[in-house]
Formats: structure tokens, C-alpha cells, sequence
């Protein structure tokens, strides 16, 4: 019997999974939340744009997430920590962080400790907005390729805006980073204990999604296009890396301190980093055809295409990148900024109680599609899939004197089914092919008129991983493909992966109601978005009625 172990960092905590090889059973888990900010996020009430994190915590909760998970490990028949063969890490992305030479974050040490800059920057930070349009409009001018696989728009959550906003305002924080790693890269090179930033092996996930490197180019983009954004990057250029891998390579082994901290063995295989999404779709049994969403405090949507095939260049998707999530695959992310965070912020921010989540839940599920009236945009954190526009921000059309708080957390359920739905229909448009749909996270698992609800607005039927936690497991997959338990990916995900026995499928009457929403959600998306900018707007609120009218009888 062999093991291997995934570490997943979330938003607002890491978890450690035990699995075994031969079939993905699961001898222990442990979750850690990250002790320091709101909810482990450090914010300014100064600006809603602003998200960080504390490298601290990061080294925290691996080291308690993995002592508790071998814990729960040991208690089960067969277990020994000695068996454990490879480590996987995922994490959040992109969410780079300023380190030293010796590959320390400037978090760290006493001088840099409580600036909000020094620390990790969080993949939901978006204070470099306008650094991203100006990435954008240069590179549309000047190198049109570096954009046209991250659909043509740079974002503010990503690597090269980041860090050139940090340069802007606080350039003593700059000047101090030898180096800049992403989160995903910092953590399986801590565990191997490197201490030179320019030996972190780096993975092309993090690297080809967020950070416009590319093997047709030669990496990262060239020094002269650097120069016109700033030359302080075309500088830093040279301290970053010049080579990034997928999953078929190691990104080191585990050091004898990082063994003897965490009770492993010495040397064991670390995986190269991906991002948790990307993890958790070879966690959810991803290959063609499947389109995988992990739904959480935001939605990132992923499939693969074979690297023998031509994918088209995709308008308004976070990117088509070789080997991101199975080597041998293009890999296709898209997503949105907030889904979860948008019931979270109307429950517990505007009502002040964390308790109502339920009640809320069993009185909307009593409504049926159009009765309220209601129509949202799921933009409450700016819109990463299809418009990439941090700048938009939520709105609730319809609501009248009788219109109660269930009404609104329904609406604002609808309307991430209804962003949903516009990604799948981006990417069938442009030939991507989906068969099937298979859904992730404590959402997916727990929120059935969720569920339901996306697939009678989305027309596909939901079918959901038979983890509860699909990220790591996906990290333990890969490092078991590593170590050599399984010789590939395919073997690896039919051995350890599973769904759960229960699937959504559409209602024929709550479809055809939600093609009507849909139609006017469209309406309202194109011209807020800048799609339609003409679009004349006077009939969506009495369409709504009429819709409401219609239902109510």
C-alpha cells in the first residue's frame, strides 16, 4: 500500500488530504484556517480593491494541516507515514509574493511585517486595474500575441499587473524584492527547502495563465515590451525565470527540515504547483469533453483540449495554455470573481447574520423561476468571464415594496447561473466541446436548489465530484502519477477519482422561463458590460413583470 498527499490552499484556509494510491481512498484530512486578517484576508477599508495575505500563514497551516491529517491517517488500518511517496501543493492564483534573495518573503522580517504591500498579493486583489488596461491596450498594440490566449484583455488579478501596481505605489517594497513567486511555486519550493529564487522550478500553470509566458515567444514576455510598461519589470525580467514545466516534472523533494516538521520521509517527490482549480479538475476525473467547475468564494471553469488539435483563440476566457492542468492537454480556464462571496456579502454583510444561510435557502427553493420579479449581475467583484472587467459591479433590477430578502438571495443565485451560462456558451461557440458538466466544491455538495437551478438555466444536467475536497485530491493524483503509483494521468484519474451517484438535471418548465431571463440578463450584461453600448433598456423591468405576472397567475 502507498500514499500520497495533497495540500490545498484555499482563500480563507489550507487542507491537507491522505489518499491511497490504488483507489483514492481517503485515511485522513485536516483543515487549517489562516489565522491573521478577516477571515485570514488582510484588507483596508480604504479600498475595496485591496486583498492580501500573510506568507505566515501559509507556513502555519502547512505545518498543522499535515501533522492533523496524519493523525486522522494513523488511526486507520494499513496507514504508515513511511508510505507516503509524493507530495502535491495547489493553491490560490494568481497570488504572487515579494521575496529576498534567499527566497524569504519581505513579509517576514520585522521591517516589512505590517505593510500591506510586502505581503502575498491575493488572487482576489484588484487595486492594479489600471495597470491592466494599460497592459492590455500596449500589448494590443505592440504584441497582439501575448494577449490573444488569455482572450485578448489582461487582468487585475494577474502577475505582471501586480507587481507593476506595486511598483506605483509603493516602490521601496519593489526596490526590496530580489524576486516576485507565485504562491503556487513558493510553497513546493519551501518544501524543498530552495533558498535561491532563480532555482524555483515554476509551473507553467501559474506561469502561461497569469504571467503571458509562452514557449512561441521564448517565455516571458521580452524585455523591449517590459521597457514600454516600466523598465523597473523589463529589469526584474532577469530575476524571475526563464523556463516553466507541467505536471510530468518534480519541483524538487522533500528536505530533511520540512520532513522532519511534518513527520514525512525524506525526499519524497514534490509535484510542480498548479493552481487549486486546475488540480481539482484532474481531481473531478477531468479529460476532453468535460467541462469542470469548482464553485466556491468565486467559480473558475476549466476543461482540456489534446495538444494534437488547434484550439482557437477565445474571446473574454482567462486562457489556452499547454499543459496548465494535464501534460499532453491545452488547458482552458475561465471563471467568476465572485459567486460564493456574493451570497456570503448579502447574508452576513447587508443582513448581519451568518445564521440565515438556510432559511434563506429552503424559502427560495419554494419560489419558482420568474415569480419574483428579480433579475441580477453576478459582477458583485467585478466580471472575470466574459467581459474581464474588474471595473463592472453588481446590480438587482426589479425588486418593488413587496420584495423580500429570499427573493434577492435567489436572484442572486440565478444570476451566477446566468454568468455560467455564458461561459459555456463562449466556449461552445468557438468549438470547445462539452459533454458533460461536473461540479466541485462545498457549494456544489451542499447546496442543492443551487444546483438545480444552473442546470435549468444553463440546459446541462450537474453532476458532482465524489470528493469533498477535489483540490487535493487532485494534488495526491498528480503526485501519484509522479512517484510512479499509476504511469499516467488517465490511469490515475480512473483509479482515484470518483462522482457522486446523485446528478441535476433541467426541469423542461423552469428552462423555458430561465430562456427568457437569460435573454433579458443578456440585455442588461452587453450594454453594463460595453457590448452594446446603443441598448436601449425601458422594456427589461416591465419584461420582468410580465415574466412575474405569467408565473404567479
Amino acid at each position: 500500500m502507498s500514499f500520497t498527499l495533497g495540500i490545498d490552499y484555499g482563500t480563507n484556509s489550507v487542507r491537507a488530504l491522505v489518499v491511497r494510491c490504488t483507489d483514492g481512498k481517503e485515511f485522513g484530512s485536516a483543515v487549517v484556517n489562516y489565522p491573521t486578517g478577516h477571515q485570514g484576508i488582510l484588507l483596508d477599508p480604504r479600498d475595496h480593491n485591496l486583498a492580501r495575505q500573510n506568507p505566515a500563514d501559509y507556513l502555519f497551516g502547512l505545518e498543522k494541516s499535515v501533522r492533523a491529517a496524519l493523525v486522522q491517517a494513523r488511526k486507520q488500518k494499513g496507514f504508515d507515514a513511511n508510505k507516503i511517496i509524493g507530495l502535491g501543493v495547489d493553491t490560490t492564483g494568481s497570488s504572487p509574493i515579494p521575496v529576498d534573495q534567499r527566497n524569504v518573503p519581505l513579509a517576514l522580517s520585522a521591517k516589512w511585517r505590517s505593510n500591506l504591500e510586502a505581503q502575498c498579493w491575493l488572487w482576489k486583489d484588484h487595486t492594479a486595474w489600471r495597470e491592466a488596461s494599460r497592459i492590455t491596450e500596449l500589448a494590443a498594440q505592440h504584441r497582439p500575441q501575448y494577449i490573444a490566449k488569455c482572450g485578448n484583455t489582461y487582468s487585475s488579478e494577474w502577475f505582471w499587473s501586480k507587481i507593476w501596481h506595486c511598483a506605483q505605489v509603493a516602490p521601496k517594497v519593489f526596490a526590496a524584492a530580489y524576486s516576485w513567486v507565485e504562491l503556487c511555486d513558493w510553497v513546493p519550493a519551501v518544501l524543498a527547502g530552495i533558498s535561491d529564487p532563480l532555482a524555483v522550478k515554476r509551473g507553467v500553470c501559474a506561469a502561461g495563465h497569469k504571467a503571458l509566458y509562452s514557449d512561441e515567444w521564448g517565455g516571458l514576455p521580452d524585455k523591449e515590451f517590459l521597457t514600454l510598461l516600466d523598465p523597473r519589470l523589463a529589469d526584474l525580467r532577469d530575476r524571475l525565470y526563464s523556463q516553466a514545466h507541467d505536471a510530468s516534472q518534480a519541483a524538487g523533494r522533500l528536505d530533511p527540515v520540512w520532513a522532519k516538521k511534518l513527520g514525512l520521509p525524506v525526499g519524497v517527490p514534490i509535484t510542480m504547483g498548479e493552481f487549486d482549480v486546475h488540480y481539482g479538475a484532474i481531481g473531478c476525473g477531468v479529460k476532453e469533453g468535460t467541462l469542470v467547475k469548482v464553485i466556491g468564494t468565486s467559480t473558475c471553469d476549466c476543461g482540456v483540449v489534446s495538444a494534437d488539435k488547434t484550439v482557437p483563440d477565445i474571446p473574454g476566457i482567462c486562457g489556452i495554455v499547454k499543459g496548465a492542468i494535464l501534460p499532453g492537454f491545452y488547458g482552458l480556464e475561465a471563471g467568476q470573481s465572485a459567486v460564493g462571496d456574493i451570497f456570503k456579502w448579502f447574508v452576513e454583510g447587508v443582513l448581519q447574520n451568518e445564521n440565515l444561510h438556510v432559511q434563506l435557502t429552503q424559502t427560495a427553493a419554494r419560489q419558482k423561476p420568474g415569480q419574483s420579479g428579480l433579475l441580477a449581475l453576478d459582477w458583485n467583484n467585478g466580471n472575470r468571464t466574459i467581459l474581464v472587467d474588474q471595473r463592472l459591479t453588481g446590480l438587482l433590477l426589479g425588486q418593488t415594496l413587496g420584495t423580500s430578502s429570499a427573493e434577492i438571495y435567489r436572484a442572486l443565485i440565478e444570476a451566477t447561473a446566468f454568468g455560467a451560462r455564458a461561459i459555456i456558451e463562449r466556449f461552445k461557440e468557438y468549438g470547445v466541446p462539452i459533454k458533460r458538466i461536473v461540479c466541485a466544491g462545498g457549494i456544489a455538495e451542499k447546496n442543492p436548489l443551487l444546483m438545480q437551478i444552473y442546470a435549468d438555466v444553463t440546459g446541462c444536467t450537474m453532476l458532482v465530484a465524489g470528493s469533498s475536497q477535489a483540490c487535493a485530491l487532485g494534488s495526491a493524483v498528480s503526485a501519484a502519477v509522479l512517484a510512479g503509483a499509476h504511469p499516467d494521468f488517465p490511469t490515475a484519474q480512473r483509479k482515484m477519482t470518483s462522482l457522486k451517484k446523485i446528478a441535476y438535471r433541467p426541469k423542461a418548465a423552469a428552462r423555458r422561463t430561465y430562456d427568457q431571463l437569460y435573454g433579458l440578463y443578456r440585455q442588461v450584461h452587453d450594454a453594463f458590460g460595453g457590448l452594446n453600448k446603443s441598448a436601449d433598456l425601458s422594456g427589461v423591468m416591465k419584461d420582468l413583470l410580465t415574466i412575474k405576472e405569467a408565473v404567479r397567475g
